[in-house]
């Protein structure tokens, strides 16, 4: 398949650093080009849409007159270093266009986008023999890095994409204090669209402006409309030319000119399929609207054994539950806080937003902050906060969850995405720290790590634990999960379902060894189990959904076995299998004892996560014969 877009169109211009503004015919190139590069960004990300993989569309659509700009400085003079680092690593759609346009890659390869094994992960990770030069990490942690790259090479003037979103994120304020005392060639271009996953900051944000915070940590600053092409090339001519730390702000709605996206939030992630058919078309690309419409894509059901057809999302109902919970909560308000941290609709949280408006704050991109004021509140008995952000960012509040330990603090934090199901962000969003948490002291510690393995069970656990006291995580996956099933076909955490913290649950009972697992692995475990079953082995399953206590009743029953697998799909350095052995020997106990966790880097796609690592139902069996023997 040919890419449906003629990219030979696109010229690349060279400027040199003297120059203070675009000939007539630069400008028209840099216009044409713009476009072609605008247009193709629209129909890959929607491309991979269709395929069911996202795509964020609008963010990388939105950069791509000053990207281009610099490119033509970059090619024009040797004084820029020559990678376009971006703090915003959603835009990644725009590093692997330039990887094309630089020859580093074919425009069919722009067709797997967010594919499996094709490198085009959801967010850029270095491949310098491929076009990509840096792993940009989450979300605002890239500066104090470029800072770096500019200390490294003092002569060379070092360039970062930014976006309002990312500067909110507090590394970037010691990164900005240290490029203007080290007097750094470091020049930020912020895209300020005022849009963010959740909304817009100029109305839950009140206060934040981006050039003033630039010019508070002593950087020049000024903002400008990124849309003006003659005088965004004379700003960002002027910023190269400056010695030392500079800042230009480029305001424009999201996704500037595109019907049905354009200044919302829904710009930020991938582009509907049908809008980016409409703007195609608009754009005479009648090619590339018909492969969008005309693309098929096998969808494979899968069921599994011991489990229902129906799938639900844990980190959906989560907010729904809590929203029950307030409910019947008297004078809510005085006793409960909720933070978001602009990750509502994927925690859940954004139902308690339109239920319990009054107790519920959008906290903008600021997981420090956020969790801290959700110890705050819940510092004394009584009052609770509720916190709530990906897995993977758990690894970013280690030292105020450490703080909110020492004051008493009650916080409920549900951390969603955990694992790697279901992740096209691949490895820098892979939630597989979770045990990271669970860092305090032995000695009176009631820190508590829980995760249901669906959505019933997060019922009849949530109800129990929600006021607790201490600092409870509750993890859930970005996939959907199904249902158990009990050996007569009944769902195993329905009605009469008691969720008792602290203990682990039999889910099969076996003879000739058993499988430990928690969450979204449990129904795969099960699967592989009742499989088994059918063959004639009577092999165990035990749901450990309190992840962090220690169970010696059923450390005794399954220490007694042949064998013990813990299958899981944290990281398996730091997961439930590196200690569950530990535990064993410590009582005596000395089964065949082995792990399956997450391993190796992410190669991207969606449900080849599992299968890459070694996790998938056929993988989980072949372990366990494996031990069997």
């Amino acid at each position: 398949m040919e890419f449906p877009i003629d990219l030979t169109g696109y010229t690349p211009l060279q400027f040199d650093l003297s120059q203070k503004e675009l000939t007539g015919d630069q400008r028209s190139v840099l216009i044409k080009n713009i476009d072609i590069v605008r247009n193709s960004i629209i129909f890959f990300t929607a491309l991979a849409n269709v395929k069911g993989l996202g795509g964020h569309t609008g963010g990388a659509f939105d950069i791509v007159p000053e990207l281009l700009i610099i490119d033509g400085f970059m090619k024009g003079s040797d004084s820029l270093h020559p990678v376009y680092f971006d703090e915003a690593g959603h835009r990644v759609a725009i590093q692997y266009m330039m990887a094309v346009l630089n020859g580093y890659q074919k425009p069919e390869s722009l067709l797997h986008y967010r594919e499996y094994d094709h490198g085009y992960y959801g967010h850029p990770e270095r491949d310098d023999k491929n076009g990509v030069f840096f792993s940009s990490g989450r979300l605002g942690h890239l500066w104090s890095y470029v800072n770096g790259v500019a200390e490294a090479d003092r002569d060379k003037t070092v360039v970062m994409f930014g976006s309002d979103g990312s500067q909110m994120e507090g590394d970037n304020a010691e990164a900005a204090r240290y490029a203007v005392a080290r007097g750094l060639k470091v020049k930020l271009f912020i895209d300020d669209n005022d849009v963010t996953i959740a909304g817009h900051p100029s109305q839950y944000l009140k206060g934040y402006d981006v050039e003033k915070t630039m010019k508070g940590h002593g950087l020049e600053a000024n903002s400008g409309d990124g849309e003006n092409i003659d005088a965004l090339f004379a700003r960002i001519q002027q910023a190269l030319m400056v010695d030392g730390p500079v800042a230009l702000i480029n305001k424009r709605p999201m996704a500037v000119g595109v019907p049905g996206i354009e200044g919302l939030s829904k710009g930020h992630d991938v582009i509907a399929v049908n809008l980016a058919v409409d703007y195609l078309k608009s754009k005479g690309l009648a090619s590339a609207a018909d492969l969008l419409l005309n693309f098929t894509v096998d969808k494979v059901k899968v069921s599994y054994l011991g489990s229902t057809p129906e799938m639900g999302k844990v980190r959906d109902d989560f907010g729904k539950i809590v929203c029950e919970i307030l409910d019947t909560t008297e004078n809510a308000k005085d006793k409960v806080l909720v933070v978001d941290s602009d990750l509502e609709g994927s925690c859940g949280m954004h139902h308690i937003r339109k239920k319990h408006p009054e107790l519920y704050v959008a906290g903008g991109i600021m997981e420090r902050n956020n969790y801290s004021v959700a110890a705050g509140f819940g510092s004394e008995p009584g009052r609770q906060g509720i916190f709530g952000t990906f897995a993977a960012f758990l690894e970013m509040v280690i030292s105020e969850i450490t703080m909110a330990r020492l004051n008493e603090a009650n916080v409920l934090a549900h951390f969603s995405h955990s694992g790697i199901d279901d992740m096209a962000d691949n490895t820098c969003h892979f939630g597989i720290n979770n045990f990271f948490a669970d860092n305090a002291l032995a000695e009176g510690d009631c820190t508590r790590l829980y995760f249901p393995a669906d959505v019933l069970q997060l019922r009849a656990m949530l109800k129990r634990i929600f006021n607790d006291s201490g600092l409870r995580f509750l993890f859930s996956t970005r996939s959907a999960t199904p249902c158990l099933l009990k050996e007569d076909g009944t769902k195993l955490y329905d009605e009469g379902y008691i969720f008792e913290p602290g203990k682990d649950e039999v889910v099969r009972e076996g003879k000739d060894g058993y499988v430990i697992t928690y969450g979204e692995m449990t129904y795969r475990c099960l699967d592989a189990v009742e499989q088994l079953r059918k063959d004639g082995l009577q092999i165990g399953l035990i749901n450990k959904p309190t992840l962090n206590v220690i169970d010696d009743e059923m450390l005794a029953k399954v220490g007694e076995s042949p064998f013990v697998l813990v299958v899981e799909s944290q990281n398996s350095k730091t997961g439930l299998g590196a200690r569950y052995g530990t535990w064993l020997l410590e009582r005596g106990f000395a089964p065949r004892y082995s792990l399956l966790g997450t391993s190796k880097i992410g190669h991207g796609g969606i449900a080849e996560q599992l299968p890459h690592q070694g996790l998938d139902v056929a993988d989980i069996k072949k372990k366990i014969l494996s031990m069997k023997k």
